[in-house]
């Protein structure tokens, strides 16, 4: 309904909109009536934005669902999730480089640690770094089935893709990661009759992938998961007609910049201030930035909640090189929570900053944090709300009918 509603309304102008996502941004107190990660943690820029501008908070998908990044980030960018679903898999490999068209079946693999029962006891692998997974992917490199064509790929420490091409092949296969330790990975499973026979050919390769690692140190066995095509979504420009630019280091979130239209801007680094330099450098070539910072994620999955603030102040401090780049729309906001407290993903509400000097109607709120966003002058809206929020404030829409 967002694309339909908003492509009719474009307008041109001279303006620059940075959408800042903070994946994993909302948190929980770790006791009743103690702060968030985001409240707990000093931010003086934010707070002077949030002072300056509107707060809100945003639902990525529906109230009480707990969204992956893939749905979550579709919503922020105004394309339903209900409507347009991406595997992980295809954002993944599409992020690293591979190709995925039509037909073709993308997974998301993680290498993991399983003792002599074949149970998992660690579903990372210990996070081992990239440099020792992209020995073991080389390893798996050379496993050839019958019939079709695979691919695999690192990705980032223990994750990468694999891609199967070939006829007949069907993505609607379950994901072989348990989600638990204690337990054997899962086999895949076709949830079609179609899709039996892509289940099974993906059998094959675990099974070969498994024997080649087995004496691996820690990424000794593997899970696949988030089994996908390519989805077929327009661009950017096609739909609210921005030259659109992502700045991202993790290949996920590269990949579903991607599949929108998004050019991908190269980091030198991986830290907030490369991603914000990157930024700066082709400043006067888009309209439109989408900046992904991943680590407040990390640090909530870790149950790691006094890191998780720290992080947070970081990405405050670096503020002020975007700030100067005089954008007319900043929005910082997260694709979801991911409380410390719970160690995963939640469906909470996630924290909502517009910042637009010359078109925001502020509130009375003054700092940036959960408590305040509720109260906040743009209430509790849905994700999709977001880009026809960002183009109203920079002045790219008309009105409505006569």
């Amino acid at each position: 309904m967002t694309i339909e509603l908003i492509k009719p309304l474009l307008r041109p102008a001279d303006t620059k909109i940075i959408l800042m996502v903070m994946d994993g941004l909302g948190g929980l107190p770790v006791e009743p009536g103690g702060p968030t990660e985001l409240e707990a943690a000093n931010t003086l820029n934010m707070d002077r934005l949030a002072m300056e501008g509107t707060l809100g908070q945003i639902i990525p998908i529906r109230p009480g669902i707990t969204p992956g990044s893939g749905p979550a980030h579709l919503a922020l960018f105004g394309y339903d999730p209900l409507v347009y679903q991406i595997g992980r898999g295809t954002l993944e490999a599409v992020g690293v480089g591979m190709k995925v068209g039509k037909g073709d079946v993308a997974a998301r693999g993680n290498f993991c640690s399983v003792d002599a029962s074949g149970n998992i006891t660690d579903r990372r692998a210990g996070r081992i770094p990239s440099e020792e997974a992209i020995q073991v992917v080389e390893k798996l490199k050379g496993i050839q089935l019958p019939g079709v064509e695979t691919e695999v790929r690192h990705v980032k420490e223990y994750r990468f893709a694999v891609v199967m091409r070939g006829e007949d092949l069907s993505p609607d296969i379950e994901d072989t990661d348990p989600q638990a330790t204690g337990v054997p990975p899962l086999p895949a499973r076709g949830r079609t009759p179609q899709a039996e026979r892509t289940a099974e050919l993906f059998n094959q390769w675990i099974s070969q992938a498994r024997s080649i690692i087995a004496t691996e140190p820690k990424a000794n066995c593997l899970t696949l998961r988030g089994f996908a095509t390519h989805p077929g979504l327009a661009s950017f420009m096609d739909v609210y007609g921005l030259r659109a630019a992502c700045v991202a280091v993790y290949p996920m979130y590269r990949g579903v910049s991607q599949l929108v239209g998004m050019d991908i801007i190269e980091v030198e680094g991986e830290t907030t201030e490369d991603e914000f330099a990157a930024l700066a450098r082709v400043w006067d070539d888009y309209d439109f930035f989408f900046v992904h910072i991943k680590k407040t994620d990390s640090k909530g999955e870790d149950g790691d909640f006094a890191g998780k603030a720290a992080f947070i102040e970081s990405v405050d401090a670096a503020l002020p090189h975007l700030l100067k780049l005089n954008p007319d729309v900043l929005i910082i906001t997260g694709d979801h929570s991911t409380p410390a407290k719970l160690r995963v993903h939640s469906w909470h509400p996630v924290p909502l900053l517009l910042w637009a000097p010359a078109t925001a109607r502020a509130d009375d709120q003054t700092r940036f944090g959960e408590r305040a966003c509720a109260r906040g002058g743009l209430g509790t809206i849905s994700a999709m709300d977001v880009m026809p929020l960002a183009l109203a404030h920079a002045q790219r829409l008309n009105k409505f009918g006569a």
